[in-house]
């Protein structure tokens, strides 16, 4: 990861939370963590480089399911998220050493198995980009489908985390784009042909 000292002390940071007063947050809480702009996350043209942001967006989503106690429930259960799909739209730049803050939110779950989660990146509440993420939670080992092994269905994941995901209804623009921007699965065949 290329951040991963941020992301150390997002952990850090979020678990001594969590120790000293329990999990603070909710999965359907407004995560927020301040940052800093710093010299490695600019482009040539002196702002923050659009591929950062992306990057930075792990640390919310870090901190969101630590704090939250939902990362200690999916290590127990050899389950890890990753992000099947993203969009973000830009705003506003962030400049060097601009003080940001980055805004997570469980945004609703599909059938098939995606959560999606928003993010913002604001300045003194001020939304300068926003971003939409449909992430998957796959057990350790790959495989198939199902249990033991593949994606957890939204009723696995809730097992998995002891508690239902809050009741939020998904925007429907978010099961548009879902949809528009979905790929064959892993083991089908997608061939790369430009026609």
């Amino acid at each position: 990861m290329r951040l991963l000292l941020r992301l150390l002390a997002v952990v850090l940071r979020a678990r001594r939370t969590a120790r000293r007063l329990g999990p603070r947050l909710d999965p359907g809480d407004v995560s927020r963590i301040p940052m800093r702009v710093l010299p490695n996350d600019l482009d040539l043209i002196g702002h923050m480089n659009n591929g950062v942001y992306l990057t930075v967006l792990d640390l919310g989503r870090m901190d969101l399911m630590v704090r939250s106690g939902m990362w200690s429930a999916l290590q127990r259960a050899g389950v890890h998220p990753v992000v099947a799909s993203e969009t973000i739209t830009f705003r506003r730049s962030l400049d060097p050493w601009q003080r940001y803050e980055v805004e997570t939110r469980y945004a609703g779950a599909d059938e098939r198995s995606g959560v999606y989660i928003e993010q913002r990146f604001t300045v003194r509440g001020e939304i300068h980009a926003q971003a939409m993420i449909r992430a998957r939670f796959l057990r350790r080992g790959g495989g198939g489908g199902g249990v033991g092994g593949g994606a957890l269905t939204t009723a696995e994941l809730v097992d998995v985390l002891g508690r239902p995901l809050p009741e939020r209804e998904l925007p429907e623009w978010v099961a548009r784009w879902a949809e528009a921007v979905r790929l064959p699965a892993a083991r089908a065949s997608a061939r790369s042909d430009w026609a």
